[in-house]
């Protein structure tokens, strides 16, 4: 842990005495947790698609197979979907 100075209006640092004290915390402890919410609040997030988990599938294993239902469509470079790759010559 690196120790750090901040500087806070005298109220703030009075409110956060009695916080401490009240919660039975030390006030760094305090200045870390909300430090912490506050970033973890500010991240920007990787959101999902708008759809997802908007629907019932009525399937209970899709967790389970949830690679075979994402990639089924897929196939490897040169194969036509459904099928087996195609090799390629070389010219």
């Amino acid at each position: 842990m690196k120790r750090t100075t901040i500087f806070v209006p005298e109220d703030l640092e009075r409110d956060l005495q009695l916080y401490a004290r009240r919660e039975g915390k030390p006030t760094a402890a305090i200045v870390r947790e909300a430090l912490a919410a506050y970033i973890a609040a500010k991240r920007p997030r990787a959101e999902l698609p708008s759809f997802a988990g908007a629907f019932d599938s009525g399937h209970a294993d899709t967790a389970e197979r949830h690679e075979e239902i994402l990639f089924r469509r897929l196939s490897p470079h040169g194969a036509k979907p459904g099928g087996r790759a195609v090799a390629k010559r070389r010219r």
